[in-house]
């Protein structure tokens, strides 16, 4: 009997044991083959990690290698609530100072919270972001005061189960991510011209990272220049989440983005802006506006246009003070549009200087419309027309040409397209009516600068055609793209869009032009005391819902220096100026105080200019031969000091 048993209790316990062992060899297969896929992919995301490395972002430099816009590396600060545990007053208490932080609101953000995830399962957040844009000197200090919370708790005097706790606390609970942030040391310096950029999160294959993106100007516009490509590192780490370098698998460093030179002079840059300040100030327009062209080459030395913002915090200002009024708006140029009618019509041997029209004493009747001019003039000749700016007799020029003629030339001189400038937001056609749809007052209203809107750029890129011989150019403010070991990657070279008038029938424009600022033309204002200048304003009322409103005004002047030989071409316009709005009253003074800092700047040659702002003849020889003696001057680039 106790035979049996015992047999029983050997069977019964073999039987477990065989079950046990079925059980564990079971589990076995079902870790290690059924489920390995499962578990292996799982080890691989707890051992294996990747990390993003960020390029860093090429900066901005004007032609002279002065920085523009820059990058600074910084921290974004975190925490993970679940290593703090019960500490969040003294990680707050310690931290707020140093974040500038309400200490109320870092207690908030330090608490775990739970959630449900995609299995239904409760889990708390292991991150959560302090702070952006801190410092690297600022995190050292942040590390430092970690190191040293609850200076009361000594590691070695705790139980040994506490040990741990205490030590992630203090070392890991408050970590940062590297981060960028993108600087304008000048303020507000070429705002529209540089743009702005923001640093955006985003997921790359779940890893979160915060992306520098260009938001408007070169920033927006050189965007995938600027960024670089950025990098990444295949690694394995123990459980302590410490890299095990040996096992590194990919390690690919970023290529930083590319540094974009421009064409931009910071110093004229500054003299442009601060004309149109005490420009602003004097006559509180709507806005003002200035471009400074070299005409032989296209390239813009200032862009400029108030009211401005600070790049720095783009979101503190309006959408209106970060528009780029001189590519994104349009206007009807008034009187400086007069240039297109009369070279064409001095290209084409339909007249010459001196040819006599007609203006009618003010009133001229054409197609059942009066036009009108802004003084009573009889009879002008071609040059009068330009000096004294009347609306009749560049109508009567106009008729002359004909409509296919003058809209051939409108067309050759740039008006209608964009201008390829690399800002984003140009304007292409405005309010450029095509030829079929023009009406028979159209040929008489066009060439006053009525019936067609252009922009700033295009108007001043016209009159730089007219200074640089009849070649129209692209404008440029792009020079070149550099490394950061300032190495050329790219250069951009100035290009011809194409000769609108030939270099004969420009010569005798500039001889028009050049009465302008004298004691007979619209704008002796103009004048400058070492150089001749030749020019044109523009003075045109506003149309608003079809229709001219009496006393709004578009004011400006464009002119260039050495007029025979010509360095610069500034533009200067104002909307709605007040205290005058002739542009002869607003914009020239305004063109003679940046034409005049500008050369002086760039040690551009003076001339011998007598009293009546013309070359003075001087014993023995003509203003040709001075001139062809002096040279072509301060046409170079300026060369980094």
């Amino acid at each position: 009997m106790a035979k049996q048993i015992q047999l029983r209790r050997l069977i019964a316990l073999s039987a477990l044991l065989v079950l046990a062992f079925s059980g564990l060899g079971y589990r076995l297969v079902d870790l290690q083959v059924i489920r390995h896929n499962e578990f292996a992919a799982k080890a691989q995301r707890m051992t294996h990690h990747q990390y993003l490395l960020e390029p860093r972002r090429g900066d901005i430099l004007d032609c002279r290698g002065n920085l523009l816009a820059t990058t600074e590396l910084v921290k974004t600060v975190c925490a993970d609530p679940v290593m703090i545990r019960g500490k969040q007053a003294e990680v707050a208490r310690a931290l707020a100072p140093l974040l500038q932080e309400d200490e109320a609101s870092l207690y908030a953000r330090l608490l775990p919270k739970t959630h449900k995830n995609e299995k239904g399962l409760t889990v708390t957040n292991m991150f959560v972001e302090l702070k952006h844009r801190v410092p690297v000197a600022t995190w050292t200090n942040i590390q430092e005061t970690m190191r040293n919370l609850c200076p009361g708790l000594v590691e070695t005097n705790l139980p040994r189960a506490e040990r741990p706790l205490l030590h992630a606390l203090r070392a890991k609970a408050v970590f940062a991510q590297n981060d960028q942030l993108r600087i304008y040391p000048n303020q507000t310096l070429a705002a529209h011209i540089l743009g702005y950029a923001t640093s955006e999160p985003e997921e790359v294959e779940d890893v979160p990272v915060n992306q520098i993106i260009g938001q408007d100007g070169i920033e927006q516009q050189m965007d995938e220049k600027l960024a670089g490509v950025r990098g990444w590192r295949l690694t394995e780490t123990d459980g302590q989440r410490r890299e095990q370098v040996q096992w590194r698998e990919q390690d690919v460093e970023p290529r930083d983005g590319l540094n974009v030179v421009l064409t931009i002079d910071s110093f004229i840059q500054h003299t442009v802006e601060a004309a149109l300040a005490e420009g602003m100030e004097k006559h509180s327009p709507i806005s003002i506006s200035s471009i400074v062209v070299r005409p032989r080459t296209g390239e813009i030395l200032a862009l400029a246009t108030l009211p401005t913002y600070d790049p720095n915090q783009a979101g503190k200002f309006p959408p209106e003070a970060r528009r780029n009024r001189v590519v994104s708006d349009i206007a009807e140029p008034g009187s400086v549009f007069k240039i297109v009618v009369v070279s064409g019509a001095l290209n084409e041997g339909l007249v010459d200087l001196n040819d006599k029209f007609d203006c009618e004493q003010g009133v001229f009747h054409y197609a059942g419309r009066a036009l009108h001019d802004h003084e009573s003039f009889s009879t002008l000749s071609v040059e009068q027309i330009i000096t004294k700016s009347s609306n009749i007799g560049a109508a009567k020029i106009g008729i002359k040409m004909g409509e296919d003629r003058l809209y051939d030339y409108i067309r050759r001189f740039g008006f209608g397209t964009v201008t390829g400038i690399p800002l984003p937001g140009e304007v292409s056609a405005g309010r450029f009516v095509q030829l079929s749809k023009w009406t028979k007052v159209s040929l008489a209203q066009v060439p006053m600068g009525q019936g067609i809107s252009v922009t700033r750029l295009q108007m001043i890129m016209a009159m730089s055609a007219i200074a640089n011989g009849g070649k129209l150019m692209q404008p440029m403010i792009v020079d070149r793209l550099e490394d950061r070991q300032r190495k050329v990657v790219a250069k951009y070279a100035p290009h011809q869009v194409r000769q609108v008038i030939s270099e004969a029938t420009a010569r005798q424009m500039v001889t028009a032009l050049k009465t302008v600022v004298g004691r007979e033309g619209t704008a002796p204002k103009a004048a400058m005391d070492h150089y001749t200048v030749a020019g044109k304003t523009g003075t045109a009322q506003k149309v608003e819902h079809g229709v001219y409103v009496h006393g709004k005004y578009f004011s400006s002047f464009i002119g260039f220096f050495p007029a025979d030989h010509p360095e610069l071409c500034i533009s200067v316009m104002l909307d709605e100026p007040k205290h005058g709005y002739y542009g002869g009253q607003t914009a020239a003074p305004i063109f003679k105080q940046i034409a005049e800092r500008t050369a002086n700047y760039l040690g551009i040659q003076p001339e011998d200019v007598d009293d009546r702002g013309t070359l003075a003849e001087s014993p023995g020889r003509s203003n040709e031969t001075h001139l062809a003696k002096a040279g072509p001057v301060g046409g170079k680039r300026p060369t980094k000091p």
